[in-house]
């Protein structure tokens, strides 16, 4: 059984990729257990200082939930052409604890947007930064779900275009196989 932690870039309730990463669980195949991951949203801003004073409760249940999945699933939206702050602080906090817990762990992408670039642009800075994690990134197919308004039912969490919810069971069925292959165990 291949444990697949979702972490969510956003933060908003009626966000489209956290609906999408909601449905994940309902996606993925046999032998798969998507679990959601404590948001980033609960984290206090890193800041060494704060650190020095002992591990936030928020940071350390991230910790613990991370450290027990096999695999990551990061959805999210795109920002300024890049990672949501508060994403990225949520790896920042990662990657402070020793041993690291993202460290080759395998690691997919999925950007969400009503837009029609689907984030694509949050692809590689969000790379650039999993790369420094030494996580094993499966880079293809890239994820862009775009004009997902139409794609997605926010309050049901659901995938509601049929080419886009078998497309992205594919995906899934890949990163298994990628997991089992290259991630840590």
């Amino acid at each position: 059984m291949i444990r697949l932690g979702i972490l969510e870039g956003s933060l908003r309730r009626a966000s489209l990729s956290r609906a999408v990463g909601r449905a994940v669980s309902g996606l993925a195949p046999t032998g798969m257990e998507a679990v959601i991951l404590p948001g980033p949203g609960n984290l206090p801003l890193f800041n060494q200082d704060v650190l020095d004073e002992g591990m936030p409760d928020s940071v350390a249940a991230l910790v613990d939930a991370v450290t027990a999945m096999d695999a990551v699933l990061i959805v999210t939206p795109e920002y300024n052409w890049s990672i949501p702050g508060a994403l990225k602080n949520a790896i920042d906090w990662l990657s402070r604890v020793d041993p690291n817990p993202l460290a080759r762990k395998a690691v997919a992408i999925w950007s969400v947007s009503p837009g029609l670039l689907g984030g694509a642009r949050v692809h590689e800075s969000l790379r650039q930064t999993l790369h420094s994690q030494d996580m094993l990134i499966m880079a293809k197919p890239e994820i862009q779900i775009t004009g997902a308004k139409g794609k997605v039912d926010v309050v049901a969490g659901t995938i509601t275009h049929p080419e886009t919810e078998t497309f992205l069971r594919g995906h899934l069925s890949s990163f298994a196989e990628f997991s089992s292959r290259w991630g840590r165990s």
